[in-house]
């Protein structure tokens, strides 16, 4: 399995590598906000937005990964390779492996342009906060890619994306502290998953608890490959 893994993986890769611009592309939106947005918090304020600004750009980059399956689909290439004996778990991991590799080289960009606005980490924090968002980016990449199988098409995918990602971000806290709304939001916020991810990833640049988070990114991975991987052999049915 682990070679069949490998071998999706980089198959997927291929045209990631054969267009850098993908990278580039994928960092114009958070370095919008690091430019734009973060300045108006204050000097202070870069150690709690730059950890939150990780989480939302893993959210927006890999809930976008099941459009790249659209084509293999309409072109029957993923039909094609679900009658082969590659596993399925393979079709789906090697997958959301080269969207987590990508994640993880716009994540090391954005902290090294967050460094020269102010943000102050170390090594050790950046390698944990990356790691988390690497995980949050397997769960969110892998309902992404069975949202895709089950929709068959781009505008209908466009419109579940659309209709989640959003609210999830907004009551996330990322942009702003949720506390400071009133209390029904605020709780709204906490049944949240996404809320306890990004509560998590700003205590690994602050020394602060992050159990909660991190045991709520997990139980987000194995669910979520769980979906994924359910959906893959379902379609091949």
């Amino acid at each position: 399995m682990l070679r069949e893994i490998w071998l999706v993986f980089l198959r997927s890769l291929r045209p990631a590598l054969r267009s850098p611009a993908m990278i580039v592309v994928g960092l114009a939106q958070p370095l919008l906000y690091l430019g734009l947005f973060g300045p108006l918090l204050g000097d202070d304020g870069w150690q709690w937005f730059v950890p939150g600004l990780l989480v939302q750009m893993t959210l927006f980059g890999t809930a976008y990964a099941g459009f790249s399956l659209m084509p293999e689909m309409h072109a029957g290439v993923l039909e094609r390779l679900q009658v082969t004996p590659v596993s399925r778990v393979a079709l789906l991991v090697g997958r959301v492996l080269k969207d987590v590799v990508l994640l993880v080289v716009q994540a090391v960009l954005i902290v090294l342009v967050a460094l020269l606005f102010g943000f102050e980490t170390s090594v050790g924090a950046v390698l944990l906060g990356i790691g988390l968002v690497a995980l949050l980016g397997v769960a969110v990449g892998s309902v992404s890619y069975a949202v895709a199988l089950r929709a068959k098409y781009e505008y209908v995918l466009a419109s579940v994306i659309s209709s989640t990602v959003v609210p999830l971000m907004l009551l996330s806290g990322v942009l702003l502290p949720m506390s400071n709304g009133p209390r029904w939001l605020y709780w709204l916020s906490r049944a949240n998953p996404l809320s306890h991810v990004v509560d998590a990833e700003r205590a690994i640049f602050t020394s602060g608890s992050v159990l909660l988070g991190l045991g709520a990114t997990v139980l987000l991975v194995c669910a979520a490959v769980l979906f994924g991987t359910r959906t893959f052999r379902r379609e091949a049915a």
